[in-house]
């Protein structure tokens, strides 16, 4: 008979412990349902709307609710994976999106309903830091490119398939199977957590970071209710305006004590210079934009042209096509000097896309959308997760995770709060054409925005291009890139 001890080490033996495909899906499993069904909701609105016996508001608060979650999560992941196992986080955040999935699914009001996207948001944004860099960071340079691809794919190729979804999801009591499919898909992630989640079991006795997570939390909660509210009383409420406003100041505050911290949650410090701040704004913009003109797409084809869901989700599937571009030009980049390059190219071709549907008119409503849908697909792919390397290799790699929660409360901030403000502004002109056309200006603003700040910031470093050290990232836990301070070609002048 065994021991209490041989039996908890055969407990301890995970038959698929350092497999790389393990690895990957275990990345896979834990971000994309949420992903999918975040791009999804625009299409099941309708179903919930009647089944929750609730209003467009609530919806809204909802999504808000949600996404904010998500942007706290990653955040207070980055604060627990420092005393906690990483496997237990992981095992813990992937049984919480089953309970908040399954909430979701059988919920029969908006309070059950928001709780369990709430839960989701919270648990998907822990994930990201307890599930991807592990997959960045343990396998070698040479598996990086392969690694950069799938990121690209599991990030944005699951996000160009939620219209699809959401489509299929459309009708009558639909949307409550797919959130039971959502958990099955969280009860993979725990089965592949169980049999294969492997290192990071490091834990340290730092202290709970009250100087951070309580005001991320602040940081994350207050605009998006703000937004939120904006549906039911305008931009010009005090309930739009507050919390907004607030929520941007106490993100400001949050940001200044982490730079001036010297042991700091997020790294702020190590990358606040060119590469990283580049990578940043170019992530934000580009992130913000996309979201935007995706859900202007879908609002035309809805509710200006009466296409049927399935018929608009089809039709903004060729963001895929894009999306695989975009990866295979990631793969082949990142151990290049044209990384940054690329990130910038990726924020033009989402302008690019917000110019080409200007030309909307109902009569090449369909394959012009399906154009642009290849853009955005390739400009988020391009643009978003080169971005957010480029921040993630100006820091150590053991400090990755961290620098992941940053980037992603950033361009979480930027990306669900200006496209829902855009869309508003949209359906409040008195014809939906020309809302579309106002939407995709301003989205294209945000893109010309994010190059005026980016490329100056890139140009005046006085840093010639190079490729990053990717070996000195892995095995010394030293930055890859040399990024110098921000202007420093023209601080001497």
């Amino acid at each position: 008979m065994l021991s209490l001890a041989a039996a908890g080490a055969s407990l301890d033996r995970r038959p698929l412990a350092g497999s790389y495909g393990t690895a990957v899906a275990l990345a896979l499993l834990a971000l994309s349902p949420f992903i999918v069904v975040s791009t999804a909701g625009q299409l099941i609105q309708p179903q919930l709307l009647a089944s929750l016996h609730t209003s467009t508001f609530g919806i809204e608060l909802t999504n808000a609710l949600a996404n904010a979650g998500y942007a706290f999560g990653a955040v207070l992941a980055a604060d627990l994976i420092q005393r906690l196992p990483a496997r237990r986080l992981y095992l813990a955040c992937e049984i919480a999106f089953v309970a908040g999935s399954l909430l979701s699914a059988f919920s029969g009001n908006l309070a059950e309903f928001l709780v369990g996207r709430a839960v989701q948001g919270l648990a998907t944004g822990m994930l990201l830091v307890a599930a991807l860099p592990p997959l960045v960071t343990r396998f070698g340079v040479g598996k990086l490119p392969a690694t950069a691809a799938v990121i690209d794919l599991g990030l944005f190729g699951m996000v160009t398939v939620g219209p699809l979804v959401g489509a299929l999801s459309a009708g009558g009591q639909h949307w409550r199977v797919l959130f039971v499919v959502l958990a099955g898909l969280a009860v993979l992630g725990i089965v592949c957590g169980l049999l294969g989640f492997s290192g990071g079991e490091q834990t340290s006795d730092i202290g709970f970071d009250w100087s951070a997570i309580p005001v991320a939390f602040a940081a994350a909660v207050l605009p998006f209710l703000g937004v939120a509210w904006a549906v039911r009383d305008g931009f010009t409420s005090p309930g739009f305006l507050v919390p907004v406003i607030v929520g941007v100041l106490v993100l400001l505050l949050l940001l200044f004590r982490q730079y001036r911290k010297d042991e700091a949650l997020m790294p702020l410090k190590m990358i606040a210079h060119t590469l990283p701040v580049t990578g940043i704004i170019v992530a934000m913009t580009a992130g913000a934009a996309v979201t935007a003109l995706v859900e202007l797409d879908l609002v035309y084809l809805l509710e200006a042209q009466k296409e049927t869901p399935l018929t608009a989700g089809a039709t903004l599937t060729t963001q895929v096509g894009g999306v695989i571009a975009a990866a295979w030009l990631f793969a082949r980049a990142i151990r290049t000097r044209w990384l940054p390059a690329l990130a910038v190219l990726g924020l033009i071709v989402v302008g690019g896309g917000g110019a080409l549907l200007l030309a909307l008119t109902p009569g090449r409503a369909i394959w012009l959308t399906a154009l642009v849908g290849v853009l955005l697909g390739f400009g988020a792919g391009a643009g978003v997760s080169p971005a957010l390397f480029m921040a993630g290799l100006s820091a150590p790699s053991d400090r990755l995770g961290p620098t992941f929660a940053l980037v992603e409360l950033l361009r979480s901030e930027a990306a669900y709060l200006v496209a829902p403000v855009v869309l508003q502004i949209a359906l409040l002109q008195p014809h939906l054409g020309d809302g579309v056309t106002v939407g995709a200006l301003i989205s294209i603003g945000v893109c010309v925005l994010g190059l005026a700040c980016g490329l100056p910031v890139l140009l005046l470093s006085g840093v010639r291009p190079h490729a990053p050290d990717l070996s000195r990232w892995l095995d010394e836990h030293e930055p890859a890139y040399h990024s110098p301070p921000v202007a420093a070609a023209v601080r001497d002048v």
